[in-house]
């Protein structure tokens, strides 16, 4: 498809938006009080237009801004400048800051986990829960994520789902982009729901200790417990969830794949279904308590029916699958789940014959049956292969090797299961159609009885056995954060470098692990938040906007105090806009006669509404991975910002009034 008409559009947008940019800095510079001040304003105006217009990729955009930064403090005699806008020593210090480097350990921790397969089991929880109907499952991830990221940072909450997300997307088939922001802004709603949820809510009570300090003794502001902020972030929460239930479909950028492993997986079962005329499908079945099946061996049931079992679950037994697992010697007892693959007429019948009951999609199997994990591909018997000879029902070949055959290609002609093609002894040169877990697909690409034709399959190591190794250093990690003193970063890293040791990661799958881009998009918007407080840009817009509301109701006085923690949130750091507005909504409070500590709680919740930009650091985490651009979050995060306003401030009215 073109991209003209798309490159056009832009380039209009592009000359509207220019000479309104320069209009703004002609404005900025007839009302800044300094020159710092007017060159901070003009950086801003350029860095949301560099966003909001997407002139450049936005990570491109923020390392731009932040080496003009850099020339602009080098040069600041020539700019009359009083000082440089950021030290020299400090302009890249946002590449080792504490934000920066948690991102890269929780996204290092959280490919761990998924490499071990723990993520896989949570993604099926979820999916066994919700199905695959995407007003089920964006609650249920969302839920999720919201709720521990009240005791963990939100952006490791987030860096956890991702991979959870990214297999539930595979197996569904839904978009990413449909899931991805409903989950990160649920964990940035998650945030508030207790006062360890975020940083600026950990730092609230440390603020108003210190404001104390300058207060008389029967002005002392009482400072909140662990759960004193839990009712309203749940309101929050479940507004957020609501609202991408009832307007997702309205809101979220409809995606163009379901991810490559789920494409790959379905173009490949395509592809047999039309070269070998295979109408065969997975389906999951139970046998209930009456059924002829009971008490029959599995072998006995597939000659009968010519269908084929891939994977069974006996009551109190584990899942039987893959190479030792599945054995035709099988007895088929009463409450047992059979996943099989037939043609839906062959299944109908045997349904029917059998009284078993069909289910409407995969629950028990919907993990080890995915597209990501299992299909059908294409193996050819080598003339020196052992095998040759032999059948397939004489060498076990689903026993042994992990792979159930459908047809049988030789000499121009293609054998199908009524051929009884498991009982024809193999020849070289055979093509055989069989299904198949791509793990064990993978090993058979080691094994010089088999040569494997199917390449374009999903392949992943995955490490079960480092499973308790990966727990551990996850716990460490958490330990680290709720029960000593140490940083952010350094307690999440230890995890991750744990991880690493134990050998749950090689070093360049940690690295392959982190999302660059999201670190750079990061890194380089720090300077210019440093800009901004330092050059007293953020006190001058506060104390401006606030002198202009005048003697107002104290309702409306915070309602201004929550629109300005909003609006320094998305040019700013929250930490920066919460340590900076505090002192001013507690003087604010006090003048009007108002409780400061709620006033100061609304700084602290506010600053979490960060939706519109992906500035924040949930927003350019997910950013990447699911293709977001930034006008997807001002359309779904516009929305968001104001219904969150609306319920916290409805909320602390219910609660703190």
């Amino acid at each position: 498809m073109s991209q003209a008409p798309e490159k056009a559009r832009a380039a209009r947008l592009l000359l509207i938006a220019a000479p309104a940019f320069l209009l703004l800095g002609a404005g900025a510079a007839a009302v800044a009080p300094t020159t710092e001040i007017l060159v901070v304003l003009l950086l801003l105006t350029l860095t949301v237009f560099l966003f909001v217009f997407e002139v450049v990729e936005v990570d491109v955009a923020a390392i731009s801004i932040m080496v003009l930064i850099g020339l602009i403090s080098a040069a600041s005699d020539a700019f009359g400048l009083m000082k440089p806008l950021v030290p020299a020593a400090e302009l890249f210090g946002g590449f080792s800051s504490n934000a920066v480097i948690s991102i890269i350990a929780v996204m290092i921790i959280g490919a761990g986990l998924d490499k071990t397969g723990i993520m896989n089991r949570v993604a099926a929880e979820i999916l066994k829960r919700a199905g695959h109907s995407e007003r089920r499952i964006v609650p249920a991830v969302s839920g999720s994520a919201g709720l521990i990221s009240g005791f963990m940072q939100n952006v490791g909450a987030a860096a956890l789902f991702l991979p959870v997300v990214g297999r539930i997307a595979a197996r569904t088939g839904l978009p990413m982009s449909r899931l991805m922001m409903p989950m990160g802004f649920s964990a940035i709603l998650g945030g508030t729901l207790t006062m360890v949820g975020s940083s600026p809510l950990i730092l609230l009570n440390d603020l108003l200790l210190t404001s104390n300090k300058a207060l008389p003794p029967d002005q002392q502001i009482a400072t909140w417990s662990m759960f004193s902020v839990t009712p309203i972030g749940l309101a929050l929460l479940a507004a957020g969830i609501g609202y991408f239930v009832l307007a997702g479909r309205y809101v979220l950028p409809a995606g163009k794949t379901a991810g490559q492993e789920h494409a790959r997986a379905t173009h490949t079962m395509r592809y047999f279904q039309e070269l070998y005329g295979l109408e065969d499908s997975v389906f999951e079945v139970a046998v209930p308590a009456g059924s002829p099946l009971v008490g029959r061996l599995l072998d006995e049931v597939e000659r009968e029916t010519h269908v084929r079992v891939v994977v069974a679950l006996l009551p109190g037994d584990e899942m039987s699958v893959g190479p030792s697992g599945l054995e035709r010697d099988l007895p088929i007892g009463a409450g047992a789940v059979l996943g099989v693959l037939a043609s839906p007429q062959r299944l109908r019948v045997f349904v029917d014959r059998n009284g078993l009951e069909l289910r409407a999609d995969l629950r028990t199997f919907a993990d080890i049956l995915s597209p990501a994990r299992a299909g059908i591909a294409e193996v050819v018997i080598p003339p020196g292969s052992r095998l040759v000879g032999k059948s397939a029902r004489e060498i076990w070949m689903r026993k042994t090797y992990g792979i159930a055959m459908l047809a049988l290609h030789r000499g121009g002609k293609t054998l199908l299961e009524d051929d009884d093609i498991r009982d024809i002894p193999l020849q070289g040169g055979d093509a055989l159609v069989v299904h198949t877990a791509w793990e064990a697909l993978a090993r058979l690409e080691k094994d010089s009885n088999f040569v494997v034709v199917t390449s374009d399959y999903p392949h992943e190591e995955l490490r079960p056995h480092k499973e308790k190794s990966a727990l551990f250093f996850f716990g460490v990690a958490l330990f680290l954060l709720i029960f000593t003193d140490l940083r952010l970063s350094l307690a999440l890293m230890a995890g991750a470098i744990g991880m690493v040791l134990a050998g749950v990661l090689r070093i360049d799958e940690a690295y392959q692990a982190v999302s660059w881009k999201t670190v750079f998009l990061l890194a380089s918007l720090i300077p210019l938040g440093l800009a901004v407080e330092a050059s007293g840009t953020a006190a001058w817009i506060a104390a401006h906007i606030l002198a202009m509301l005048g003697d107002l109701p104290s309702w409306v006085l915070m309602l201004a105090v929550a629109l300005l923690a909003t609006f320094f949130s998305l040019v700013m750091s929250n930490v920066g806009a919460t340590v900076l507005l505090v002192p001013l909504a507690v003087n604010i409070a006090l003048g009007a006669g108002a409780n400061p500590a709620v006033f100061a709680l609304t700084v602290a919740l506010a600053t979490s509404n960060a939706f519109i930009l992906p500035t924040h650091q949930v927003n350019a985490l997910i950013m990447g991975p699911a293709g977001y651009r930034v006008a997807d979050f001002i359309r779904a995060g516009g929305i968001m910002t104001v219904l969150f306003i609306v319920v916290m401030m409805l909320m602390l009215g219910l609660f703190y009034a």
